[in-house]
């Protein structure tokens, strides 16, 4: 899965949660506002969160996108369906943007697209079979990002296990990340000398996901 498709599929979940709060839609009175149409407000807190950290990554805390949904959060104490429209509206302008390739900084974009060109290489890889060959390639995508992060935090490169520890204790990412980081490491290693009976078929697809996952995390501006 590229960087891409993880971007689009989460999209794509948090829209289709969007319509369950619609469904949670109901006509109460209060003493403050009167009669209205209410949705489940912890369902909004819930989805708002999701939404404002997505559109963080893929459009920027200096789009548009993202300042537009701050104002709207702004003031906003009561769950309205009218509010909510507000923010589902900001919410499926960045969904359209995004699915148009408006979106990202020219350094982002050619980032990503770099990335994404050696994941979809680790993938057709691992469909045709050749599992080692996709592991080795996703680990060096893996090497690859970790030295663009030691780049932005001011830390020197080395080999990988040193990045992935001074990473984490400098806080890019938790500890639970940083075992993740081993465990694919590891997989890569095993993959590069040829041993094949120290990892499975699933431990490489879920090795190029969790790639995936972490450049979608922590790669994007």
């Amino acid at each position: 899965m590229t960087l891409k498709e993880v971007f689009k599929q989460r999209f794509e979940e948090l829209e289709e949660q969007a319509s369950q709060l619609e469904s949670s839609k109901k006509v109460l009175r209060t003493e403050i506002i009167g009669t209205g149409e209410f949705i489940d407000r912890y369902l909004l807190l819930s989805w708002k969160v999701k939404v404002r950290n997505l559109l963080s990554k893929v459009c920027g805390e200096d789009s548009q996108h993202f300042k537009q949904f701050e104002r709207e959060e702004e003031n906003r104490y009561y769950p309205t369906y009218e509010i909510f429209k507000a923010f589902k509206a900001v919410f499926l302008a960045a969904k359209e943007d995004f699915e148009g390739g408006y979106l990202s900084s020219i350094k982002t974009l050619v980032q990503a697209e770099v990335f994404d060109s050696e994941l979809e290489q680790a993938n057709e890889l691992f469909s045709s079979g050749y599992y080692t060959a996709a592991a080795v390639i996703a680990g060096v995508v893996l090497e690859t990002a970790l030295r663009e992060l030691c780049d932005r935090s001011g830390i020197p490169h080395g080999k990988l296990d040193k990045m992935n520890s001074e990473l984490a204790k400098a806080g890019v990412y938790n500890k639970l990340n940083q075992k993740r980081i081993t465990a694919i490491a590891d997989i890569r290693n095993s993959a590069a000398h040829g041993k094949q009976d120290e990892f499975t078929v699933q431990d490489v697809s879920d090795m190029i996901k969790d790639v995936s996952r972490f450049l979608a995390d922590y790669l994007v501006d």
